[in-house]
């Protein structure tokens, strides 16, 4: 019963509703800005935690946390811009959707499934805090690895025609992500001299560049510069109670994968709904839409970020161990005032916990109301003149760049990096297993090498490890059974192609 009345004490506080309130708002705002990412757009936020109550404090970046994994959709459906790693799987489909005219309808389906997946993924948090989270504590440097490959391994199904070039585009992405300081020698390695290099490439710059830079450089190629798309009036549009129905399959896949990503350390939104569209495109009856207009690769990724950004504080708030960079910023919180994840924090505070979980419903209750408030003016910038918003998206992409760090030298990264995303494009190299393999290269490098110092270079302690071992087998059936799939349609192609005489 005294947890119930925390609970209740939660919903009624008038200092944790406006923190609510507010930390969707801005979460929200900065989601839908490009180069305002989650991490960022609380790490602004952290200083003016330190005089507020510990609670109100949790529950303003958790709000954050929680509208701005729907404020980066956003942009990731009207101007194909996404504002963050886990808003990218969108883009594919959604900005197909805002072309055909049917933006408003692929908000609504953003809107929705996250407002479903957020009030999922506090159900998980409330009830099987203590009991998931233990899941966390058996993952060691080689099951951390293993869970890399496996993401990485998903390209071979989101390439759709060519395997080989999928996996291609995922080398290259590695080869990105190594440059920097070395996980474990600290030496500097393809660098080229460059000190801005030394951290490693952002991977909002990776994101920035590939996606917006590129469709930027794609349309200026084009002849055609007709106002056809701008002229449309795009409204949001709420999907019926039939139509979430009929997207039941991906919204459980994604409940799935965006549970596991959460209690996973290192996983992340971004895996979780890149490994959702991918398996939602598996299970369809109708995969063949995937990329020009599905509505399931709409709400799967979209369900499994906002699942993620609930099951993320799990291990976070269990034992210490974030899920996910931004959860990361959530422990420091707690920190600062003074609390101790662990078992003992249900004992000794249990009123910032429950407050907390009181805070992040109200707060799911804030985005979906502010989501049909703030998309009208946002809609009505993206039918403005299609020169005037190229424009306008160039000046979002370079002050959004250039106030993450104040560098120039970003600038010219960010361009760089969009035209080996034209080229990629050009030469129809798809461009999502090359993002995926840079946001997932740390954590695949680092675990490598922390496994092999644990054995003196030995690699059998991939295969001593069962989780380890179960993630790679996964890995490999990723890869061989599209090739299989791809080798049987060639064949059967070839046979059509040359029947054989009687």
């Amino acid at each position: 019963m005294t947890n119930l009345y925390y609970i209740w004490e939660g919903l009624t506080s008038l200092p944790i509703l406006l923190a609510a309130m507010a930390g969707v708002l801005w979460g929200m705002c900065g989601g839908a800005l490009p180069g305002i990412s989650t991490a960022i757009a609380m790490s602004l936020v952290l200083p003016f935690t330190y005089g507020m109550d510990p609670s109100a404090a949790l529950v303003l970046l958790g709000a954050i946390y929680i509208g701005s994994e729907y404020g980066g959709s956003i942009p990731a459906i009207l101007i194909r811009t996404p504002a963050s790693g886990s808003s990218a799987a969108t883009v594919v489909d959604g900005y197909a959707m805002q072309r055909q005219g049917r933006g408003g309808e692929a908000l609504g389906l953003s809107l929705v499934g996250g407002t479903i997946g957020g009030f999922v993924g506090l159900l998980l948090l409330s009830l099987l805090t203590q009991q998931l989270s233990k899941v966390a504590l058996w993952f060691t440097p080689p099951a951390y690895f293993a869970l890399g490959i496996l993401g990485i391994s998903v390209i071979a199904s989101l390439s759709e025609r060519n395997v080989i070039r999928g996996l291609i585009a995922g080398v290259l992405g590695l080869m990105v992500a190594t440059i920097g300081t070395d996980p474990v020698s600290g030496v500097m390695r393809f660098t080229f001299g460059y000190p801005e290099l030394m951290g490693g490439v952002p991977v909002i710059i990776v994101m920035m560049g590939v996606f917006a830079v590129t469709e930027l450089m794609i349309q200026a190629r084009e002849r055609d510069y007709s106002e056809d798309v701008t002229e449309r009036s795009t409204r949001l549009k709420l999907p019926s109670l039939k139509k979430l129905w009929s997207l039941r399959v991906p919204q459980i896949i994604a409940i799935v994968f965006g549970t596991i990503e959460g209690l996973t350390p290192g996983g992340g939104g971004s895996i979780a709904a890149f490994m959702s569209y991918n398996e939602a495109k598996r299970w369809s009856k109708e995969p063949e839409k995937f990329g020009k207009g599905s509505e399931e690769g709409v709400i799967a990724p979209e369900t499994a970020n906002n699942v993620v950004a609930l099951t993320a504080l799990i291990p976070t708030l269990s034992f210490g161990i974030p899920g996910t960079a931004t959860a990361a910023i959530l422990l420091a919180a707690l920190l600062i005032h003074g609390l101790h994840p662990g078992p003992n924090l249900f004992t000794s505070h249990p009123e910032v916990v429950y407050q907390l979980f009181s805070g992040l419903f109200l707060a799911n209750l804030g985005m979906f109301v502010f989501g049909l408030i703030i998309l009208s003016p946002i809609i009505w910038l993206v039918n403005r003149p299609r020169a005037y918003l190229r424009a306008g998206i160039f000046g979002l992409i370079f002050s959004g760049i250039y106030s993450v760090n104040g560098s120039e030298f970003d600038l010219y990264l960010v361009m760089a990096i969009g035209v080996v995303g034209y080229l990629l494009r050009s030469l129809r190299f798809p461009f999502l297993p090359f993002v995926l393999a840079v946001v997932l290269g740390y954590m695949i490098e680092a675990n490598y090498r922390r496994s092999l110092l644990i054995t003196n270079g030995d690699h059998i302690v991939f295969l001593q490890n069962p989780i380890s071992v179960c993630l790679l087998a996964l890995s490999a059936l990723f890869i061989v059974l599209p090739l299989y799939r791809q080798f049987r349609q060639r064949r059967r192609s070839s046979q059509a192609a040359h029947p054989q005489q009687p």
